[in-house]
């Protein structure tokens, strides 16, 4: 999905790709990110996000949930993590990472909430009164206040398969009625997802029905109640080209992951700010008939693969069609259409969900300075490998 676009701006990250594979570093099976232009990434949007007053959170499942990288985006000033669920939450307590926001695709389960409330996030979002419940018993217990978003959704609005969950907009009014009685939460913001999809039609970042919900819960929760709600949580498709758009329908925070490595599917259609800089490395393993089969272990269901370079370096590889493994079956393999020398690099770039995966991760640094070096290498989960 995004190799030519990476050849065009990278192309430093395929050839050292291609060379800590020959040598040797690294597996098949093994992503590898350019920290310095995840970095350079991250700082041009919290540039954009400074510009319209956006407050950020950096979401890292798309990066394996790596605490070193996580850790320097954290020095440009970004809010903290949105971790996507509780093992993510784990992760960035135990590497000493601010929490911003947790519980919004994936509430926190019962026996993690009071070490999750320990960590003293910014927000956790809530879809339940028994959820928002048991988070007021453990902020009693430790003597705090915790600051909660509420998930609101409609029958019009964009969802995925497996996020269901979150307040009716029209049981809205009852539901906040009982969250107040809960001395020890407050009431501080709204989200949803996805707020904004990029669409191939208009080749533009565009806002979701989403939005409106999220706006019409902010106006019963204030009218209704006098509660102050600060926060209108929009992510989705949060990158450069999408910070104005936040600010124009009223939102105040935005949650880039894609972003951060130049992945969201604006990037490959449009010259934009983001460099990529993550590829996924393997190696031939056999042939067979005409086609070629590389290890597999990598692959998210809507990675969109595509093409693949295959050969020793990038001077002497070819470009092979990726035929990637059906939704039904393992990722043993991943096949190549092509008959290709077994033992041959294979490099590719897509859109990774690296946290769904059984990859390794290395991360790299001085890569356009010519002087690359692996600095971690990591499992998909975000812990280091020796």
């Amino acid at each position: 999905m995004f190799l030519e676009k990476t050849i065009e701006k990278n192309k430093g990250l395929i050839n050292t790709a291609f060379s800590l594979h020959e040598k040797g570093i690294i597996e098949p099976d093994t992503y590898v990110i350019d920290l310095d232009k995840t970095i350079e990434n991250s700082r041009n949007i919290k540039k954009e996000a400074d510009k319209y007053g956006i407050k950020l959170y950096f979401m890292s499942k798309q990066f394996g949930r790596n605490p070193l990288i996580c850790k320097e985006i954290m020095k440009l000033g970004y809010e903290g993590a949105v971790v996507v669920d509780f093992k993510e939450a784990e992760i960035m307590i135990d590497n000493g990472i601010k929490i911003g926001h947790v519980g919004h695709l994936v509430q926190i389960p019962s026996k993690l909430v009071k070490k999750v409330v320990s960590s003293k996030p910014d927000y956790i979002t809530v879809y339940s009164i028994e959820k928002a419940k048991e988070i007021n018993d453990a902020c009693k217990e430790l003597g705090i206040k915790q600051k909660i978003m509420l998930r609101v959704l409609d029958n019009n609005d964009n969802l995925y398969s497996g996020q269901y969950g979150g307040f009716f907009i029209e049981e809205l009014e009852e539901k906040v009625a009982e969250l107040i009685k809960l001395d020890y939460l407050v009431i501080a913001g709204v989200a949803s997802f996805p707020c904004f999809l990029y669409k191939e039609e208009t080749n533009k970042i565009e806002p979701t029905n989403n939005i409106s919900t999220i706006k019409k819960a902010k106006d019963i929760i204030e009218e209704k109640f006098s509660i102050k709600i600060e926060q209108l949580n929009m992510p989705s498709a949060t990158c450069t080209e999408s910070i104005k758009l936040i600010s124009e329908n009223g939102g105040t925070h935005g949650e880039p992951g894609h972003g951060l490595i130049g992945t969201t599917p604006y990037h490959k259609y449009n010259d934009a700010v983001e460099i990529p800089s993550i590829v996924y490395v393997s190696e031939v393993s056999h042939n067979l008939n005409e086609n070629s089969y590389c290890y597999g272990g990598g692959h998210y269901r809507r990675s969109h693969m595509d093409n693949a370079i295959v050969g020793k370096n990038m001077e002497n590889s070819k470009l092979v069609k990726v035929v990637p493994p059906t939704d039904e079956s393992i990722d043993y393999h991943i096949e190549l259409k092509d008959n290709c020398n077994v033992g041959d690099t294979v490099v590719m770039a897509f859109r990774a969900q690296i946290f769904v995966t059984r990859s390794n991760v290395a991360v790299v640094k001085g890569i356009s300075s010519n002087t690359p070096e692996v600095v971690g290498l990591y499992n998909s989960l975000g812990m280091k490998i020796n």
